[in-house]
Formats: C-alpha cells, sequence, structure tokens
C-alpha cells in the first residue's frame, strides 16, 4: 500500500492527523478539535479523530493504511489505551492499531531513535520514558493525586494562592499581588478573585497568568522565583526517576523538554533545570523540542518496520 502510517496525535485543543508512505513522504494532512473523552465519551471523541482522518484520507486519494499510530490525550493507564485502540479498530482504518499517551509523540519527535525520556509541562506535566527494546516509563500524571505539581493551570493556582494571602495579610509579601491582577487590568487581588469566581473573566484564561508568573520572577521576586524553582525540581524529578527506571542514568541519553511552559524557553526555568539535571543525572543532554507532535506519532508507527534515516529527514523537514 502506497500509505504506511496514519499518524494521529490528539490532544485537549484539537487533533492532527497525517497519511505518511514508509518512505517518510506525507500524503496529506488534516486537523480536527480537541480529543476529550472524560468530557464526551469515547464514541464522541474518536467520532472528532474520524472528521479529521476522512479529510485526510480523501486528500490522499487511500481509504485505509497498513498501521494506525495514535497518541492520543487521556490515555493515562494502559486499561485506557486498549479501551481506546479497540474504538479505533472498529473503524477500520488500518490493518493494525497502536495507543499511546500523547506524550509519546512529544518525546520521538525530539529524538533520532526511540530511545530517551521526555518532560512536557503545559496545561499540566507530565514524563515518558522509552527504550528501543519497547522498555517505557511513565506517569499517570492526572493530578495532585498521583503527586503531580506544575503545568500552566498548577502554576496560575500557586500565584493566585500566594497573591491573595499576600494582599490580605496571611502570607507575606510578593509583588504577584500586583502583577496578576494588573494583567487583566484590575487594581486588586479581591477584584481579580470575584472576577474568575463570577467567571467576568472565564476561567480557560487562567493559563495567561503563568507568563505573569515568570515576567515577575525574572524582575526578582522572591515568591515567584521560588515557584520557578519548584518547577525545575519537578522536572528534575521526573526525568531523573524515569531514567533510572530504564537503566539509563549512567549513559549519554536526550531528555527532551516540551509543552507550552518548557518551549517558552523563560530563561530562569530554562536554567535552572539544566543546571539540577547536570546534577542529578550528569549524562543526561537536555534539549527543547517546538516539532508538531504528529511527527513523533508518525516516526512511532514507521518504527515498526525500521523508519530508514532518508525517511525521518523527510518528516522532519515537512513538519519542521
Amino acid at each position: 500500500m502506497r500509505a504506511a502510517v496514519l499518524a494521529v496525535d490528539a490532544g485537549n485543543s484539537k487533533t492532527d492527523v497525517a497519511v505518511v508512505t514508509a518512505a517518510g513522504e506525507v500524503l496529506a494532512t488534516a486537523r480536527g478539535g480537541g480529543f476529550r473523552p472524560p468530557v464526551v465519551g469515547v464514541r464522541a471523541a474518536v467520532d472528532e479523530v474520524a472528521g479529521a482522518v476522512a479529510r485526510a484520507f480523501a486528500e490522499a486519494g487511500v481509504d485505509r493504511v497498513e498501521h494506525v499510530s495514535a497518541c492520543l490525550a487521556n490515555a493515562d493507564f494502559p486499561v485506557e489505551e486498549r479501551e481506546l485502540a479497540e474504538a479505533l479498530r472498529a473503524r477500520d482504518w488500518g490493518v493494525s492499531v497502536e495507543v499511546r499517551n500523547d506524550t509519546f509523540a512529544i518525546l520521538r519527535a525530539g529524538v533520532a531513535e526511540p530511545r530517551g525520556v521526555a518532560v512536557v509541562c503545559g496545561a499540566g506535566i507530565n514524563c515518558v520514558g522509552m527504550r528501543p527494546d519497547g522498555r517505557t516509563a511513565r506517569f499517570p500524571a492526572i493530578g495532585r493525586m498521583s503527586g503531580d505539581w506544575g503545568g500552566g493551570w498548577g502554576l496560575a493556582e500557586e500565584a493566585l494562592y500566594h497573591a491573595a494571602r499576600a494582599e490580605d495579610g496571611r502570607g507575606g509579601p510578593t509583588e504577584l499581588a500586583f502583577t496578576l491582577p494588573a494583567h487583566f487590568g484590575l487594581d486588586s487581588m479581591y477584584a481579580l478573585i470575584e472576577a474568575l469566581h463570577l467567571e467576568h473573566i472565564a476561567q480557560a484564561r487562567r493559563h495567561e497568568l503563568a507568563p505573569v508568573l515568570f515576567a515577575t520572577a525574572a524582575a526578582g521576586d522572591p515568591v515567584a522565583r521560588s515557584l520557578v524553582d519548584r518547577l525545575a525540581e519537578e522536572v528534575v524529578a521526573m526525568a531523573a526517576v524515569a531514567l533510572t527506571r530504564l537503566e539509563l542514568l549512567d549513559e549519554e541519553t536526550p531528555v527532551v523538554l516540551g509543552g507550552s511552559v518548557l518551549a517558552a524557553r523563560h530563561a530562569l526555568l530554562d536554567d535552572r533545570v539544566r543546571e539540577l539535571l547536570a546534577a542529578r543525572a550528569p549524562k543526561a543532554v537536555a534539549h527543547v523540542v517546538t516539532a508538531r507532535p504528529v511527527l513523533g506519532a508518525a516516526l512511532l508507527g514507521l518504527d515498526r518496520t525500521g523508519v530508514t534515516a532518508e525517511a525521518q529527514v523527510r518528516l522532519r523537514t515537512h513538519f519542521g
């Protein structure tokens, strides 16, 4: 078949699909809406993917591929991966189907072979690792109950917490009490808290507070700086544990940093992550990946038959 792999990268906010050949040629791409099975159910979530797949298949002139490589948000446990794989098999898009958590797509997009660790910090935080022999390392990464701290949403909550307490006297002083409300044109934390509570400011806009936190830290605020330092510690802790589980701690190994928070390359965070990683995992080689994760999903699909260097170059050139 001309089309070897249907690559799917489905996140909470958008879905990217690509139809590629074994030689790494991209026959078609398409984009769809967010993939949120916990909110809408598995069937409706897969329906959203199906629309993008139909457009890509039509453009590529195919109705089936050899393999479906799907990296999906909310596939946090093996049982969820199996359930979602069954739902994709029912669509008959390919001879075989493999579902992974979407963090694996970011990892594979950032490494030359399926070997390394990725820490992703966007709305939340997650970490995965893999070796060519198929061994993986991962975390549940479903929030505080699974031991997570960080991500854009978590940083926003921490910043609001400290700013609110600074304004009313329960906590120590921090410039966050002024910079956070000022971002929304407000003059106090009380006004910001009220606006968020009454949804005069949409809850979805809370993620805008993470860059304000980093700017406040860069300006020298000790409280904001402490939150940046803690995030760096969390990133390195996850990476070091994954490297240890995969017995890669003593080998030169790539550590891929991805997601909107890490990809923004905030100097304080980036420098602190590298400093702590050098101390805890001296042979780790950290770098930020900005390539579209659907590239990683495609490479994971081609890994099944042994992706050639030429095919990998073609794919990376296409997706940038």
